[in-house]
Formats: C-alpha cells, structure tokens, sequence
C-alpha cells in the first residue's frame, strides 16, 4: 500500500506530495492538467522503464520517492527512491541502499497493479489467468494443484535418472573391453589394502639381510665378547665398590655404572634375538621384489597412488555390471519413468477437473459484476486447452484463458483483443471485485475507467470501486462526480496560475476538503460553480457518506 508519494520534476510536475488512503483515493482535473505525470510516477515506482522525456524541462533529473506498507511486513514500510537524469542515468535505493530496477518491479511492482487503457496489465497476460481462477478457487483448487506439482517434479526426476541409466548403459557397452582389460590386469595382481605399506616396510630388511645380521653381531660382540665393553665397565664397577669403603662419595658413580652395564647387557641380549630372528631366504626375497614391481606396476598404469588402483578397479568393475545388468537396470528405470508419468496424468486430470469446476462460478461472478456495470449482456468465460506432454509447467497440464463475449450469442474473444480501453478496465474492475482479498496486489490504480460512462453507469461503476476499496488501496484518476464523492480522499491536479521560478508552467496536485472540495464536484457535474451545481455537489457528497 502506497502511504505517500512524492514527485519532483516529472514532466511539468515541479514538486507535489500525495498521501493515497487505505481505500479509495481520486484524483480529477481539467484534461490536460497533468494527471499522466503521476500515473508515470507510479509506473517509475513500480519499476517500468524510464523515459528520459518524462524530465521536466529545465531540470536535471526526475526524482520519484515512495514509502510503502505491505500486510505482515516491516511495521515502519519500506522507503523507496528512483531517480533518473536527462542524460538517461537512473538510479534506485530502496530504505537507503542501492537496488536494481528489476529488484524494484519484482517487489513494489508486484504489488501495484495499473490498470490502465493503454497499460501492460496483467488481465490482458495470458499467462496470468490461471492464477486469477487459482486465487479465487482457493482450497477446492490448492490441493490438486499442489499434487500436480509434486508429481511433476517426481516425473522430471525419473525421466532424468531413465537418461542417466541409458548413458551408463551405452558408455559401459562402448568402453567394455577397455574396462575388462583393466579388471583382468588388476584382478591378475589382486592386489590388498595395506599390502604396499607392509611390503615398504620389511622389503629393505630382506634385501640387506646379510649386513644387518653382520652389524648385528659385531655389535654384540663389542658389546658382550672377550674383552669387550662389559667386561671393561665391570672391571671399573669392581673398582669403585672398592673405593667407596673409603669414601661414601664414590658410591653415585658406582650407581650410575651399575645401571649402565645393565643396560649394555640388556641391548646385548637383543641384538642377540635380533641376530637368531633374522632368516635370509633368498627364494622369499624374490617373491617380494617380485611383489613389489607387480604393484609399482599397476600404480604407473593406474596410479599414482595405490589408492587411485583400487578405484580404477571399482570403476571397470560398475562398467562391467553395468553392461551385464543393463537390461535389467534399464527395464527398473523404465517402468519408474512410466508409474511416475502415470501419477503426473492422474494428477493433472485431477487438476484440470477441480479448474474446470470451479471457472463456470468465477466466470459468473465476474459476468454478474460486469452486468452491475451496464455492461449488457457481455461476458466472461474461462477456456480451457490441453497443452502437450512437453508443455507442461508447473501452472498446469492445459492453457487456461478468460475470454471476453461482447454480447449473448457472439464468439468470445481473448481479452487482448477487446478494442475498448475503457471495457478491459471495467473488466478487470470486476474480476477483482469478486477476487476480493484473495487478491494478492494491493494497490489498484485506474486510469480511464470510466471513459464513455454516463448515468446509471456511472452510478453503478462509482459503486463498485467503493466496494473493491473494501479490499484493496484503489487510486482512480476520474472525470464522474458520481466516482469522485465516493473517495476517502480527493485530490485536485491542476495547472497553476502561477509559473516556477525557471518561467516554466507547472502542475500542482491539492488536497480537497470542505467547499474546495464541493466546487470541484459542481464543476465536474456542470462546468461552473453555480448554486445549483454546488447544492447538487453538497447532496451527493452527503449521500456518498
């Protein structure tokens, strides 16, 4: 809901400030008094394309700030700015950041809806008609639609795995051969997890057997031999115990050569079980040098790691079942395919059955108002066109269009095709009458609703976008008095008497109450102000309240 708008600058507005009412505002003037300047305002706000043209005159820049409340939203409304210089540059914030245009029609353009005799509306967009029947259907449609949804979304999924399984197939079939070699030349080695690391370690001790066993008992025999480090260190040990009889300080160093001919002693003793465990066998050397090259040689074809073999193998193996179940794989993907697409038509006819139900009562409704509107015997249908398998969205299984009979017994027609701007306004004005709330735009703006109304028309018209204004922000640009009283709040545009300080003419917008407010009724009903046209203003206003 737009709680203010300010413009400056745009075409031969110089500076103006509206604050539209929840319900219905109106906005009436002399022809030619500016009232397009502020539906361009809106469509800049709502994020259409910015005419360099729309610049007034002498300035630099258009500026259009708007601040906006949304149901359910930022208690303190969102402020939105756009600018755009005669240049051609334009520029948008919104609550102070830098946006994009396209950010600024994806969110406040989704909630303005111009409606317009010449505008884009979204009535007259094919594509939007089934979510006008949707939204008014309601839960008799949500359900079904919701199903629809998720089976097509599960018949996308198996349609992707069927081409999935398909490709496997044939690239197992085209790369067969290959990935036999590779399972054969694996599987000849067979390789085991661990073994590499295994063979790393103990290969070195097998190859160099004969000098470790030799470093061995050398060592040993340093160590524990005739004349060797233990006999020399107990020879000292003897010593010092001698000594410390004499001199308790001597004790610390017999202690500490104490522990070390331990030690020695205890290192001897393993190198002696180190030297009785090692068995050079030069037969079991070869088996595993053999080994060894036999792994070193699937790394370099498959490596380079070990790892990286054992997955090569894993992936010929997959190649290999693949091309040997393919047919079976390919007949499970196959009939998932064909349940799920079974599901999706069950569905769809569900979705079309619930649509179809309903549109002859939406159709109605609408009709009804359009009759309220004097608008004969025109009506509106709602056709359905079943679309092919591969043009199913998630919108539906079938094209589903309103279409617009001029008069009982005539071919409806698509909408787009109606020639009277002022009949697509009227139209629109009643589809969203009978959408009532479960409209999802907020703001209406009317522009040219009423051209060619008069009378009871008028009348009729006047009522119902007080009774949309129920439901709804409705800004309407008006030449009907009978429209005009019914607004909470009425502004004036006009020219001004008065030039800019540039010496170019302006228009100003004013704000209507009291008298001011009387005197534009009388002159909308009779062109002057006399006391009949006043007291005939007066008495419609009070009616209106």
């Amino acid at each position: 809901m737009i709680d203010e708008l300010h413009v400056r600058d745009v075409a031969l507005i110089h500076d103006a400030t509206i604050h539209p009412a929840a319900g219905l505002t109106v906005l009436t003037g002399e022809t030619g008094a500016g009232k397009s300047a502020l539906l361009s305002s809106v469509k800049l706000l709502m994020g259409e394309r910015a005419d360099v043209g729309a610049v007034r005159e002498g300035a630099d820049a258009l500026v259009v700030e708007g601040r906006l409340f949304s149901d359910g939203q930022d208690p303190d409304g969102v402020v939105v700015r756009r600018r755009v210089s005669k240049d051609g540059r334009g520029r948008v914030s919104i609550d102070g950041r830098m946006a994009s245009v396209r950010e600024l029609a994806e969110g406040v353009g989704r909630s303005i809806d111009l409606c317009g005799q010449h505008e884009h509306q979204r009535l007259l967009n094919q594509s939007s008609h089934v979510e006008l029947l949707d939204s008014w259907a309601g839960e008799e449609v949500s359900p079904s639609l919701e199903a629809y949804r998720v089976a097509l979304r599960n018949a996308a999924k198996a349609s992707k795995e069927l081409l999935r399984v398909r490709e496997m197939c044939r690239s197992a079939a085209e790369r067969l051969d290959e990935a036999n070699f590779v399972l054969s030349r694996i599987d000849e080695v067979s390789p085991t997890e661990g073994e590499l690391e295994e063979l790393e370690a103990t290969l070195p001790r097998a190859e160099h057997a004969e000098a470790l066993l030799r470093a061995a008992a050398g060592a040993r025999e340093a160590l524990s031999g005739e004349d060797g480090v233990l006999d020399l260190l107990s020879e000292a040990l003897d010593e010092l115990r001698d000594g410390q009889r004499y001199d308790k300080g001597l004790h610390k160093y017999a202690k500490a050569l104490e522990s070390a001919v331990i030690d020695i002693e205890d290192v001897a003793s393993e190198l002696r079980d180190y030297r009785d465990s090692m068995d050079f066998d030069a037969e079991a050397l070869s088996e595993m040098q053999s080994r060894m090259a036999q792994l070193r040689g699937l790394m370099r074809s498959y490596g380079p790691h070990m790892e990286d073999v054992f997955a090569r193998r894993r992936q010929a193996a997959e190649l290999v079942s693949a091309a040997q179940n393919g047919g079976e794989l390919l007949s499970r993907a196959k009939k998932q395919a064909e349940a799920a697409e079974s599901a999706l038509r069950v569905a769809a006819d569900a979705l079309d059955a619930a649509r179809r139900k309903a549109a002859p009562r939406f159709a109605k409704l609408v009709s009804d108002q359009m009759a309220f509107l004097e608008m004969g015997t025109a009506q509106l249908d709602v056709s359905f066109e079943p679309l092919p398998r591969a043009q199913w969205t998630t919108a539906g299984p079938s094209k589903v269009e309103l279409t617009y009979r001029p008069a009982a017994g005539l071919t409806a027609r698509p909408l787009r095709r109606i020639a009277s701007g002022g009949e697509v306004s009227r139209v629109m004005l009643a589809c969203k009458v009978v959408l009532g709330e479960a409209d999802a735009t907020e703001t209406l703006v009317f522009d040219e609703v009423d051209a060619g109304v008069g009378g009871a028309t008028a009348v009729a018209l006047a009522s119902v976008l007080a009774r949309l204004a129920a439901t709804h922000q409705v800004i309407v640009v008006t030449h009907l008095a009978q429209v005009a009283v019914r607004g909470s709040r009425h502004y004036l545009v006009r020219k001004s008497d008065e030039f800019s300080e540039d010496g170019i003419p302006q228009t100003v917008i004013v704000p209507l109450e009291g008298e001011k407010r009387v005197a534009e009724i009388a002159r909308m009903l009779s062109g002057d102000a006399s006391e009949m046209s006043l007291a005939h203003a007066r008495d419609m206003l009070q009616a209106a309240d």
